[in-house]
């Protein structure tokens, strides 16, 4: 899915972005042994971009969030318990869909000041933040 979106939206990253010249090869490790992830999507689109342009995705950085095959992004799902756990694997930024600035008051104040928190509205914004194009 997620690169059936990358074919279809890598012109808005940018004109560069050649998907056909080019082979992709992705390889998922489950590393908490919890089954495979439902939820990939937008990652996979934002690494398919970053191995494109040949620029890494900002370190200490946590994704969250993610969209369909249109592009529509989906909320975090339980939010404070997911910035607790990108806190815990060493997290400094994260990366929040808009979509979950309604659940902001369920995160405690003194878990969300220990990241330099960035927003973004759209897959293709999310590329651009979380490669540190301005």
């Amino acid at each position: 899915m997620a690169f059936d979106y990358f074919k279809a939206n890598s012109p808005r990253v940018s004109a560069s972005i050649k998907p056909g010249e080019r082979d992709f090869h992705g390889h998922l490790v489950e590393l908490q042994n919890t089954g495979v992830p439902q939820t990939l999507t937008l990652a996979s689109f934002i690494a398919l971009c970053s191995a494109a342009l040949a620029k890494p995705v900002q370190s200490q950085l946590a994704i969250m969030g993610d969209m369909s095959l249109g592009g529509t992004i989906v909320p975090v799902r339980n939010l404070a318990e997911s910035m607790q756990v990108a806190f815990d694997a060493g997290a400094k930024r994260i990366l929040l869909p808009m979509s979950s600035v309604i659940d902001l008051p369920s995160v405690p104040g003194e878990l969300f000041a220990k990241f330099q928190t960035s927003f973004y509205s759209d897959p293709v914004d999310a590329v651009f933040k979380a490669l540190g194009v301005e």
